[in-house]
């Protein structure tokens, strides 16, 4: 009778409890940084929430880092879906976050908070995230009234990226950084469980996030807030085609993986792979045996 091998626990997860949005809460009430990242597929997932990573984000950043799209006004909600399938399928300790594309919640509250429950009961999330200000307050209060959980997100909101006129640092001015602080109030107010802060002055993040009881996650915001978020594709080097100031390369992965490539093209080329260590073996009295029956001299 065949035995199941048993798999021993990752000594880094072992003891390690699954993230919600109350321990996003009681973290950043302890001064705990959160680390958030993103991630679009199970490998990743898998790796990241081994890591001990705090939350992670399926961001709508997936159609410019991994659809190869200009930006990310043509991701669609089943291409999230089917992204958020794959990370929940790899992750098990994270907060999970959806984010929800344009034109997904901006046309109705009835379809917002539609589309929100799917990325719960079709994508596995833990919550969702969207984008914008005031404007969304009625939104993010119809949503969470369902008991789905909504982080929002302001500043430089990439789904408004022509109406901002490209991705560009927002609330440099005191009228606009006025705007951010007040719509961060008022996010909290609607029911968000936290707020994203992107490209916005370190000193208006670190302001909000002292004013705000609930958590902050800064994107290009400097150190003030209670957690920080970064692509990882952005992290990893994996995307070229731009790298924002904000964001640390810890590898440079695109140069690796091309280097790589080149070396197995050249290597194919050359008859160098697959050597005998690659190849399959049959034992020679089978061999000789279909030899026989096919009538072709041994070979």
């Amino acid at each position: 009778m065949s035995t199941i091998p048993t798999i021993s626990p990752d000594p880094l997860v072992a003891n390690r409890k699954k993230i919600t949005t109350k321990v996003f809460q009681q973290k950043a009430d302890r001064g705990d940084p959160i680390s958030m990242l993103t991630a679009y597929d199970y490998p990743t997932a898998l790796i990241m929430d081994r890591s001990g990573v705090d939350s992670i984000l399926v961001g709508d950043s997936l159609g410019m880092v991994v659809l190869g799209y200009e930006n990310t006004l043509q991701v669609t909600m089943e291409e999230m879906l089917h992204h958020c399938r794959a990370v929940k399928r790899g992750a098990q300790y994270a907060l999970l976050v959806g984010d929800m594309p344009f034109m997904s919640y901006q046309v109705s509250v009835e379809e917002a908070v539609r589309n929100a429950g799917r990325f719960l009961q079709e994508g596995g999330m833990d919550a969702v995230k969207l984008e914008g200000g005031r404007e969304r307050s009625s939104t993010v209060q119809a949503i969470v009234e369902t008991g789905i959980p909504v982080m929002g997100h302001i500043g430089l909101t990439p789904q408004s990226v022509n109406q901002l006129g490209g991705f560009r640092a927002q609330g440099k001015t005191a009228a606009a950084a006025k705007k951010l602080y007040e719509d961060a109030i008022i996010l909290q107010e609607a029911g968000c469980f936290s707020l994203v802060l992107e490209s916005v002055p370190g000193r208006l993040a670190e302001l909000i996030s002292d004013k705000l009881e609930i958590p902050t996650i800064g994107i290009g915001a400097g150190k003030g807030c209670d957690g920080q978020v970064l692509v990882t594709h952005d992290l990893l080097g994996l995307f070229d085609r731009f790298t924002p100031r904000f964001v640390r390369k810890y590898a440079d992965l695109f140069s690796e993986m091309e280097r790589s490539f080149g070396e197995f093209i050249a290597d194919v080329e050359e008859g160098e792979f697959p050597g005998v260590e690659h190849t399959v073996n049959m034992p020679d009295d089978e061999w000789m045996i279909l030899m026989s029956e096919i009538g072709v001299k041994n070979r």
